[in-house]
C-alpha cells in the first residue's frame, strides 16, 4: 500500500466508519477489515492518528484498528504478520513525538505501544526505555505527562509477564531504572508539596497527574521488579517513606475542598500509596516484615485513635483495615504448633505482632470497632426508612467487603477475635454485662450501641461457644426483647433475630425451639419490612440446621407459610424476592410432602411472577428452584401444576433461546423432578423432549441429567416415547460417542441397555446402529472395564430377549468381520467368559450368565 496515495483513501474510509449511517458505515467497515492484511496499511494508521489536524473521531478510529492489529499480525508466526521492516517503521514512529493533546487518544497510544513493547521490548526495541526515560525528563508539561504516561503503561504490561526469561528480563529492567524511578517519584511529590498551597488548581492538578503516575510505575516495579526486594536499599527506602508521604497527603486534603478534580486524584493517590504496601505484602510477606510495626502502628493511629480525624475518608480506612488484616491473618507469619519447625523468618514477625497488639491495643480496636464502626449511620438509618429493601441488600456486604467499610470491619472484628479470642473474650462479655435488661426506647444511642454489641457477638459466635450460656440469654433476655413492638426499638428486634440465626447452628437446644419459632410467627407480622425479611433469613437459618425436627415445625407451618407468602408479594426488589423464594424453598424441602395443604395460594401466584420476571432471570432462576422443591412435595398431584410447569420447562431448555444461558441447569433439574413425580407422560410432556438433541450437541456438564431425563421417559412410557424420538436419538447417541469421555460412552450405553429392558422388542430395533459397535467392542477386547462390562450388559439384553434380532445381528458382523458365524459367536463367547471378572454388579453377573446359558439349546456347532 502505497502511503501518499493510500492515506486520503484510508482518511476518507474512517471517515465515513464514523458515521452513524449504517449504510454508510457497514461497507466502510468492510473495506477497513479488508485492509487489514495489506502491508503498509498500519503506517497509514499512524500517520493518521498522529496528524493532530484531523477530526478527533477519525484519529480516534485508527488507534482502534492500529491496536487491534498489533494483535492480530504482530506476532512473527501471525497469519499475514507485519514485516520486520514495517514494525521497525512502526516503531520508530510511535515514539518519535510523546505531544497528543486529546487525553483519551494519548491514553490508547501508550496502551498500544505497550502491547507492542510486550512482544518486542528489549530485544527488537531497545531504545523504548531510553527514549521514555529522556522524554519525561523534558520540561515541556504536555511531552512530560504523555511520555510518563506511556511509561507507566509499558511498566505494567512488562510486569503482567509470567514466563520465567520474560520475568528475568523484568527484574534486569527493574534494577537498572529503579534509581531514576524513584527520583522521579519524589520529585514530582515535592513539586506537588510545594504548590499545594498555592490555590492554583491547573497547576495543582498537574503536578498531582505527574505523581500519580510516577507512583503507578514505581508500584509495578517495587511489587514485581525484584526477587528479594528487602536486600535493595533503594526499595527499602522507598517503602520505609511511604508512611510520612502518606501523613503529608493526608494534611493536604486540609487545604483542598471536597467536591472538586484535585480532590479526586489527591485520594486516588493516597490510596495508590496503601495498594503498595497491600501488594508488596501480598508478593513478598518476608521482605515486608521490616514494615509490620510501622504498618500497624500507622493504621491502627489514623483508624482507631483522634489522630485520623478530619483527614481520614471511607476507602482509605478500608485499606488501613485490609493491611491489619493482613498482617494478623497472613500465614507466613504463623508459627508452627511447634515452635521450632517455624522458620526464623516466620518468628521474627510473630515476635513483632505479638509486641505490637498487646492487651490494652487490642482491647482498644475491639471497643473501637464495636462503638463506633458498627454503630448503625445516620445515612444507613434514613436508608431504612425510605429504601427498606435497599437496606437489606446494601447490610449483606456481599463480595464487597474489600471496599464497603460496613463488611471490611466487620471481617476485620472477626479475624482480631479469632487470632486473639482469649484475650479478647473478657472484653466482649463485659460488654455484654453493661447491656443487660432492657433498654430505654427514647435513648436512641443506647439502643444503637446495643445493636453494636448484639452485632459482635453474633460474629464471634464459635469463639464464644464456651464463654455464653446462649440459652439462657435467649430465654432470659433476647425473647423478651423480641416482644418490645415500639417503633424505635426495631433496630434492635432486627438486630435480636439476626443474633439467634447466627447461633442457632452453634449453641441452641432443641426443646428451645418452639419459642423461637413462635417469635418468628410474631416477627413476620411486624410493622417494619427490614425485620421481616431478617427474619426469613433466620427462619431459612433454622430449617437448614442439621438439629431441625419437623414434628417440632409443623404446628407452625401453615402460619409461617402464609406471612412468608404475603412477604414475597410485597417486596418489589428483584434480590429480596429471590430471597424471599428461596427461603420458601428451603421450607418445602425439609417438610416436604407436607407442605402439600398450603401451597395453592403459591402455586396461583408463581406464573404472575415468572411473567412480571421477564427481564430477571436470576429470579426466574430462584422461581426454578421452588418449583423443583414444590414438584417434590406435590408427587403426583403435580401433574395438575403441567399448564405453567411444561411451558417454564420448555423455555428454560431450548438452547434457541436467549435465557437458557441462566435458566438451562435448574431447568433441567426441574424437567428430572417433573418426570420422576409423574404418573404418567402427558402428550405435553412429550412434546418438550423435541429440546433434547441441541442439548446432547452442546456435550456441556449437564449431560448427566440429560441421561436421566432420557431413562425417566423410557421408564415410564417406553413404546410411545422409542417410536416418536427414538431415530433421532440415537443419531445423537452415534454422533456422541465419537467424541464423548469413556465415562459418557459409559451414560450413553447405560440408557440404550435400559431401552432394551424395559422394551425389548421396539430397543434394538430403534438402536440397531448403536449395537454393531457394541458387538465389535466385545470382540476386540475393550480395555477399559467400565465400558466393557456395560458393551456386555448391552449384549446380553439382546442375546436373553430378543433372539431373533441378535441372530441378523450375528448374521451382519460375520459379513463386516468377513468370518463364519459360528466362528465368530466363539469368538465372542470366549471374550465374553475371559472378561466376565470385568462385571461387578451381581443384576450385570447374573444377567451374562443367563444369556450365555441361552445359547446352550442352541444348535450351532461350537456347542
Amino acid at each position: 500500500m502505497d502511503l501518499n496515495s493510500a492515506s486520503t483513501v484510508v482518511l476518507q474510509v474512517l471517515t465515513q466508519a464514523t458515521s452513524q449511517d449504517t449504510a454508510v458505515l457497514k461497507p466502510a467497515e468492510e473495506q477497513l477489515k479488508q485492509w487489514e492484511t495489506q502491508p503498509g496499511f498500519y503506517s497509514v494508521l499512524l500517520n493518521i492518528f498522529t496528524n493532530h489536524t484531523l477530526d478527533i473521531n477519525v484519529r480516534w478510529l485508527a488507534v482502534l484498528y492500529f491496536k487491534n492489529g498489533i494483535d492480530r499480525y504482530w506476532r512473527r508466526v501471525a497469519p499475514h504478520a507485519l514485516s520486520e521492516e514495517e514494525k521497525s517503521t512502526l516503531r520508530a514512529g510511535l515514539i518519535t513525538n510523546f505531544n497528543e493533546p486529546i487525553n483519551q487518544i494519548a491514553t490508547q497510544i501508550a496502551v498500544l505501544i505497550a502491547k507492542v513493547a510486550r512482544l518486542d521490548c528489549p530485544r527488537q526495541w531497545p531504545e523504548l526505555i531510553p527514549t521514555l526515560i529522556e522524554s519525561v525528563k523534558v520540561q515541556d508539561d504536555l511531552r512530560q505527562h504523555r511520555a510518563l504516561l506511556t511509561f507507566y503503561h509499558v511498566t505494567k504490561t512488562l510486569a503482567s509477564k509470567r514466563l520465567a526469561a520474560d520475568r528475568k528480563l523484568f527484574y534486569d529492567l527493574a534494577s537498572g531504572i529503579y534509581s531514576f524511578a524513584c527520583s522521579l517519584w519524589n520529585h514530582h511529590t515535592d513539586t506537588f508539596l510545594q504548590q499545594v498551597s498555592s490555590g492554583n488548581e491547573a497547576t495543582v492538578l498537574s503536578s498531582l497527574e505527574r505523581t500519580l503516575l510516577s507512583l503507578k510505575v514505581l508500584r509495578k516495579l517495587t511489587v514485581n521488579g525484584f526477587v528479594e526486594p528487602h536486600k535493595n536499599m533503594e526499595v527499602m527506602g522507598f517503602l520505609h517513606g511511604i508512611f510520612e508521604r502518606l501523613k503529608q497527603f493526608l494534611e493536604c486534603s486540609r487545604n483542598i475542598g471536597t467536591d472538586n478534580v484535585c480532590r479526586d486524584r489527591l485520594e486516588k493517590t493516597i490510596i495508590l500509596f496503601t495498594k503498595v504496601l497491600l501488594d508488596f505484602l501480598d508478593q513478598h510477606p518476608f521482605s515486608f516484615t521490616p514494615l509490620i510495626q510501622r504498618s500497624l502502628e500507622f493504621s491502627v493511629s489514623y483508624v482507631f485513635t483522634e489522630v485520623g480525624e478530619g483527614v481520614t475518608f471511607e476507602r482509605f480506612i478500608v485499606q488501613c483495615m485490609n493491611l491489619i488484616k493482613m498482617i494478623v491473618k497472613n500465614y507466613a507469619y504463623k508459627p508452627s504448633k511447634n515452635f521450632e519447625d517455624s522458620s526464623p523468618e516466620t518468628l521474627e514477625a510473630h515476635k513483632i505482632k505479638m509486641a505490637f497488639f498487646t492487651y490494652p491495643t487490642l482491647t482498644e480496636i475491639c471497643r473501637r470497632l464495636v462503638s463506633h464502626y458498627f454503630l448503625l449511620t445516620e445515612e444507613e438509618l434514613t436508608m431504612w426508612e425510605e429504601d427498606p429493601e435497599g437496606f437489606t441488600v446494601e447490610e449483606t456486604g456481599g463480595d464487597s467487603w474489600k471496599y464497603s467499610l460496613r463488611p471490611c470491619t466487620e471481617v476485620l472484628f472477626i479475624d482480631i477475635f479469632h487470632e486473639y479470642n482469649q484475650t479478647l473474650t473478657p472484653v466482649l462479655l463485659e460488654m455484654m454485662q453493661t447491656l443487660q435488661g432492657p433498654t430505654n426506647v427514647e435513648d436512641m444511642n443506647a439502643l444503637l450501641i446495643k445493636d453494636a454489641v448484639y452485632n459482635a457477638v453474633g460474629l464471634a459466635a464459635y469463639e464464644l461457644f464456651d464463654s455464653v450460656d446462649f440459652d439462657q440469654w435467649f430465654k432470659n433476655q433476647l425473647l423478651p426483647e423480641l416482644q418490645v413492638i415500639h417503633n424505635r426499638y426495631k433496630p434492635l428486634r432486627r438486630r435480636v433475630i439476626w443474633l439467634i440465626g447466627q447461633w442457632i447452628s452453634v449453641k441452641f437446644k432443641s426443646d428451645l425451639r418452639p419459642m423461637l419459632y413462635e417469635a418468628i410467627c410474631n416477627l413476620l407480622q411486624d410493622q417494619d419490612l427490614v425485620v421481616r425479611i431478617e427474619t426469613a433469613t433466620t427462619l431459612k437459618l433454622t430449617v437448614d440446621d442439621f438439629e431441625f425436627r419437623t414434628d417440632q415445625f409443623l404446628p407452625y407451618l401453615e402460619t409461617m407459610f402464609t406471612l412468608l407468602f404475603q412477604l414475597l408479594q410485597q417486596v418489589t426488589e428483584c434480590d429480596t424476592k429471590m430471597h424471599v423464594l428461596h427461603v420458601l424453598s428451603c421450607v418445602i424441602e425439609r417438610v416436604n410432602m407436607q407442605i402439600r395443604p398450603y401451597v395453592g395460594c403459591l402455586v396461583q401466584y408463581l406464573p404472575l411472577l415468572w411473567k412480571q420476571s421477564e427481564e430477571h432471570n436470576m429470579l426466574r432462576c430462584a422461581i426454578l428452584t421452588t418449583l423443583i422443591h414444590l414438584v417434590q412435595g406435590l408427587g403426583a398431584d403435580s401433574k395438575n401444576l403441567y399448564p405453567f410447569l411444561l411451558p417454564v420447562i420448555q423455555l428454560s431448555t431450548d438452547v434457541s433461546q436467549p435465557p437458557h444461558v441462566y435458566l438451562l441447569e435448574d431447568g433441567l433439574e426441574l424437567w428430572l423432578v417433573t418426570l420422576e413425580n409423574s404418573p404418567c407422560v402427558t402428550p405435553e410432556l412429550l412434546r418438550i423432549f423435541q429440546n433434547m438433541s441441541p442439548l446432547l450437541e452442546l456435550s456441556s456438564e449437564n449431560l448427566r441429567t440429560c441421561f436421566k431425563i432420557i431413562n425417566g421417559y423410557i421408564f415410564l412410557s417406553s413404546t410411545e416415547f422409542l417410536q416418536t424420538y427414538a431415530v433421532g436419538l440415537c443419531q445423537s447417541f452415534c454422533e456422541l460417542l465419537k467424541e464423548i469421555t469413556t465415562e459418557g460412552q459409559v451414560q450413553v450405553l447405560k440408557v440404550v441397555e435400559n431401552a432394551l429392558k424395559v422394551n425389548p422388542v421396539l430397543g434394538p430395533q430403534m438402536f440397531q446402529p448403536i449395537l454393531p459397535c457394541v458387538f465389535r467392542g466385545i470382540i476386540e477386547g475393550e480395555r477399559y472395564p467400565v465400558v466393557m462390562s456395560t458393551y456386555l450388559g448391552v449384549m446380553g439384553r439382546v442375546l436373553l430377549q430378543n433372539t431373533s434380532f441378535f441372530s441378523s445381528l450375528l448374521n451382519e458382523m460375520a459379513h463386516k468381520f468377513n468370518q463364519e458365524m459360528d466362528q465368530l459367536l466363539g469368538n465372542m463367547i470366549e471374550m465374553w467368559v475371559d472378561r466376565m471378572d470385568n462385571i461387578t454388579q451381581p443384576e450385570r453377573r447374573k444377567l451374562s450368565a443367563l444369556a450365555l446359558l441361552s445359547l446352550l439349546p442352541s444348535d450351532n456347532s461350537q456347542f
